[in-house]
């Protein structure tokens, strides 16, 4: 576990009060997931990816959405080589083991789709031809909020369900942002950061995370609060078993950064908001004095919590 400690210490040169956000991270590297950053603009959602990409030995892109971005600028393309006298295969900047996709919304839907492949089945598929992505890969998108933007395109419910979580971003508390401002106002931090976990070490403690003991009592904890989102009278389309699923994840990865081999119930209760709220879709009523967050907030007060077991 010392490799995650570094990786804390490295990042938290850079930023200030995202101690949860970056175990988030880590928990969806470590279960090959994908993660979701929504915040208004200019809170730290890049300078966060870009922080964490940098503590892993690994091949980092990034992609800036525009309306004007293609699929093959994602993807990438077959080519025809007029010396070779032969059509070549060129990969896009999905190639890699850190994805920083930029403004994701920005992107038309028809780009957002020619990322479903890569982040469900890690490969893509140009001209017939399959390519496998090396693992770790994770994507790590930003977002704007949708309803204060112009040009952007909301993410459609398949799209959003191939994050393992969405993390929201607040503005800083006044202290903090103090800090933030003696810290950037003569030099750049993000310049001493050092990687600090070889692939391999990510593979190997991918493994072992997925060791991490679930109980049958949290597991029918978790199928609680996912089941319940469907029978809500509040939401009209609920979690997928994919959710489920994720939040058994995100529960284990919560358990192995805090050094536990098995999951406990208030890691279930850690993990549910990130993995659920994007997941659920209100119905048109609710949808106008609630949001996704107070919901399933209110949900989870409804469930007994169990009690502890090993």
């Amino acid at each position: 576990m010392t490799q995650l400690t570094e990786i804390k210490k490295e990042m938290n040169k850079v930023l200030v009060g995202k101690d949860k956000e970056i175990d988030l991270l880590l928990i969806a590297l470590l279960q090959g997931g994908h993660v979701l950053l929504e915040s208004v603009p200019g809170t730290g959602k890049t300078l966060l990816a870009k922080t964490f990409s940098q503590c892993i030995e690994g091949m980092f892109r990034r992609i800036q959405f525009t309306p004007d971005v293609l699929p093959s600028d994602v993807t990438g393309i077959q080519f025809f080589n007029p010396k070779t006298q032969e059509f070549e295969l060129r990969t896009g900047p999905v190639i890699s083991n850190v994805l920083l996709a930029d403004e994701i919304n920005r992107a038309t839907p028809r780009t957002q789709a020619s990322l479903l492949e890569v982040m469900e089945e890690k490969q893509i598929t140009i001209d017939g031809e399959t390519v496998p992505l090396n693992p770790p890969f994770i994507v790590v998108a930003t977002q704007n909020p949708i309803e204060s933007q112009q040009g952007t395109f909301p993410l459609p419910a398949a799209q959003l369900d191939r994050f393992l979580l969405k993390i929201p971003f607040t503005y800083p508390e006044f202290e903090e942002e103090r800090m933030i401002l003696s810290r950037f106002k003569s030099e750049q931090p993000l310049n001493a950061v050092r990687a600090v976990m070889s692939l391999s070490e990510v593979e190997a403690l991918s493994r072992e995370v997925k060791k991490v003991h679930v109980s049958a009592d949290i597991e029918s904890y978790i199928l609680q609060m996912t089941r319940g989102t469907r029978e809500h009278e509040l939401i009209e389309v609920g979690a997928s078993p994919r959710a489920s699923l994720a939040l058994l994840k995100a529960a284990q990865g919560q358990a192995f950064i805090e050094g536990r081999d098995f999951v406990r119930p208030e890691d279930v209760l850690l993990a549910a908001p990130y993995v659920l709220q994007h997941r659920i879709q209100l119905t048109a009523e609710a949808s106008l004095t609630k949001s996704e967050e107070e919901v399933i907030a209110n949900l989870i007060e409804t469930i007994i919590l169990p009690v502890e077991t090993r």
